[in-house]
């Protein structure tokens, strides 16, 4: 049944009461409601897209970046996907209950340590409806209510997805106050949700690096901070020009909007002469400006100068910073300044230069010869993904089911007391 509630707070304190039932809920209970509402949101395409082509033109009228009305854009292959990411998510094992630890003490009280479920996941995010049904769906298979603040330019698209979700649930007898949304309410409903300390369990902001960055300085409640995505790609001496120029470009033109796209590539000297023109025409020929450093722009043509800002710029557009360095450590110490500590990739045939980068680099992630395009919750089995944590407590990198659980003790004795 649901209630009508008139604040943001109302809305919270439904979602709270809904947390006790859903975090009772059996795998198989859990599974069949998200199979319902991957079929709901099926169903309701039509609706969803229609609803999105109104936040698109008024996004397109706003002036809303390109980056973000991609992010944004849902059409039916789209909305297709996001009822498959709910059905991988149905699929996976149950986090809930895992044995985390176990032993008995020498008094014989046996101590059991297991995954429970936060209670309420809220999320603050912006032009990514995508995430609204990723977060309402990871938080359900792990037992949690969910709040939901998906930002103006996707209201339309988040009201339908919220309301075929929530209808999913109803019909399946689970209480919809386990998914809500404070959008209608503005920055009134985001001030609320950073402030509804023991109300919410936890929050997940998602967005630019202005967003994340008020969350986390603003919010009472307790905050697992997704980055922003600087991310670095070093091409070492011995790197094959085939690898380099794949890589590079798939890390930058897959879907250039995302944060674990790569931004800045770094080349080595030794193998600048062979790898630079050739890489830089391929990002070239896929619609990419590259802004490069002195020697860059002597080695190719068509190169935008580069600034000490590009350095620094998470471009999330057919843009990329790239500079010469003079070894390895150079390329570990540009890192180090610049790095957002989300995904850095290396390309080398060096086994030692390899394993000094895995060891060296502290982000959440550290690829050796692959494209940092895989740094997602999807890609690495989760399902789908609450975010990609840069921080370093509770959950870093890509954050699936198990990171949306705590922990209990157990403890079962046979009258024992302490002496």
């Amino acid at each position: 049944m649901t209630t009508t509630a008139t604040t943001a707070r109302e809305r919270m304190l439904l979602a709270k009461d809904a947390a006790r039932s859903i975090g009772l809920l059996g795998d198989e209970a859990k599974r069949d409601a998200l199979l319902a509402i991957a079929d709901a949101i099926e169903a309701a395409t039509a609706e969803i897209v229609a609803a999105n082509a109104d936040d698109l033109r008024r996004g397109s009228e706003t002036g809303l970046s390109t980056a973000l009305q991609d992010r944004l854009r849902l059409d039916e292959p789209r909305v297709a996907s996001l009822a498959a990411a709910v059905r991988e998510i149905a699929a996976l094992p149950d986090p809930v209950g895992r044995v985390l630890d176990e032993r008995t003490l020498q008094n014989g009280v046996s101590l059991t340590k297991i995954a429970v479920p936060f209670g309420v996941v809220g999320s603050i995010y912006e032009a990514r409806p995508n995430v609204t049904v990723d977060i309402a769906a990871l938080a359900l298979r792990s037992g949690n209510a969910v709040v939901l603040r998906g930002g103006t330019a996707a209201e339309h698209t988040n009201a339908a997805l919220v309301r075929a979700m929530r209808d999913a649930l109803a019909e399946r007898g689970i209480d919809p106050e386990a998914i809500q949304t404070v959008d209608e309410f503005g920055r009134e409903g985001a001030r609320e949700l950073m402030h509804a300390r023991g109300i919410v369990d936890v929050l997940v902001p998602r967005g630019s690096a202005q967003l994340i960055e008020t969350v986390v300085t603003e919010s009472s409640v307790p905050v697992i901070e997704t980055g922003a995505g600087v991310v670095h790609i070093v091409l070492d001496e011995t790197a094959p020009l085939d690898w380099a120029r794949d890589i590079v470009v798939n890390a930058k033109t897959q879907r250039p909007s995302v944060c674990n796209a790569v931004e800045t590539v770094l080349v080595h000297r030794g193998a600048a002469d062979r790898l630079v023109g050739p890489v830089v025409t391929a990002l070239q020929q896929s619609g990419v400006t590259v802004h490069g450093d002195a020697t860059i722009e002597r080695l190719a043509t068509g190169v935008t100068p580069a600034t000490d800002e590009d350095w620094a710029t998470e471009y999330l557009s057919l843009d990329l910073a790239m500079r010469v360095v003079d070894d390895l450590d150079d390329a570990l110490e540009h890192i180090r300044r610049y790095s957002t500590h989300h995904t850095e990739s290396i390309v080398t045939q060096d086994a030692a230069n390899e394993a000094r980068f895995l060891a060296e680099v502290d982000s959440a992630v550290v690829m050796a010869n692959t494209s940092t395009r895989f740094t997602d919750g999807g890609e690495f089995g989760f399902g789908a993904e609450v975010g990609i944590s840069t921080q370093k407590l509770h959950a870093r990198g890509p954050m699936g089911l198990a990171e949306l659980t705590s922990s209990k003790w157990l403890a079962r004795g046979a009258g024992q007391v302490r002496a």
